[in-house]
């Protein structure tokens, strides 16, 4: 199949898987399964494929450190959220994301030592925020809703994978995991339940980024050395065992749903 039309058909039918797992499982595993490489995973599948296994895995560092930019988004987000107001919280978690990631920008690490600060700053993000607040029951959605997430993100897709050529592989991977899910599953989180909600999610999003780690790892690790078809699937089974091993614990401490 064309890249361009795999891009059409993958990401919003993941957008909208994501979107009826928040409403299925509730906030807080819906934001685990958004946690997910949704978008980013995607992206690095798309650089191998149109840039080589060298830029995908060369993005991959960039990807990692675009995670620790989204989990700054989480937690200015939720932090600053209160009640059904989300342009501020929105906003604020916006500019916690872009500054991070200009920051993250100047930084150059190996692979496996970057993994490991990634995966300490996540543990230390998910007790920053505490546990969960209780929340009400999901209310009904309007009809434009999986619609325009799905737009949204596919819009972010193409803009990043278009624009690799121009800003490089690393910029690509930071700006892969960029909180397009996040923000709009947010915003709408907190829009229609609250921001007990909007919390909720973020908070398994966080959690959820273990997964994506795991996924940037692989692919990192294994791009160059084999096919990226098995490169792909490989790093995808992986991120979905971590997350399930995520949900299990979660499972198990039920204080934390």
């Amino acid at each position: 199949m064309d890249p361009f039309i795999l891009k059409l058909v993958l990401t919003p039918l993941l957008i909208g898987v994501a979107t009826l797992a928040v409403r299925r499982w509730g906030f807080m595993l819906g934001g685990l399964f958004t946690g997910l490489p949704l978008t980013s995973g995607p992206v690095s599948l798309f650089l191998a494929l149109e840039r080589g296994p060298s830029f995908a895995e060369q993005g991959s560092h960039g990807m990692l450190l675009g995670t620790i930019a989204l989990v700054a988004f989480c937690i200015a987000y939720a932090r600053t959220a209160r009640g059904l107001r989300w342009l501020t919280p929105a906003a604020i978690g916006l500019c916690a994301y872009s500054l991070t990631a200009w920051g993250l920008s100047f930084v150059s690490s190996n692979l496996m030592v970057l993994a490991l600060i990634v995966l300490l700053l996540l543990w230390g993000a998910v007790k920053a925020l505490g546990p969960p607040v209780s929340t009400s029951c999901l209310i009904d959605a309007p009809w434009w809703d999986i619609p325009l997430r799905m737009t949204t993100a596919t819009a972010m897709i193409l803009l990043i994978t278009g624009g690799a050529e121009h800003i490089g592989p690393q910029w690509s991977g930071i700006l892969a995991p960029f909180p397009v899910f996040s923000c709009i599953m947010g915003v709408f989180a907190q829009k229609q339940n609250g921001a007990a909600a909007a919390h909720r999610l973020l908070r398994g999003i966080i959690i959820g980024c273990f997964a994506a780690v795991s996924f940037y790892v692989i692919v990192g690790l294994t791009v160059e050395r084999i096919s990226i078809i098995t490169t792909f699937l490989l790093a995808t089974v992986v991120s979905l065992a971590v997350n399930g091993i995520c949900l299990l614990v979660l499972l198990r401490n039920k204080t934390y749903l």
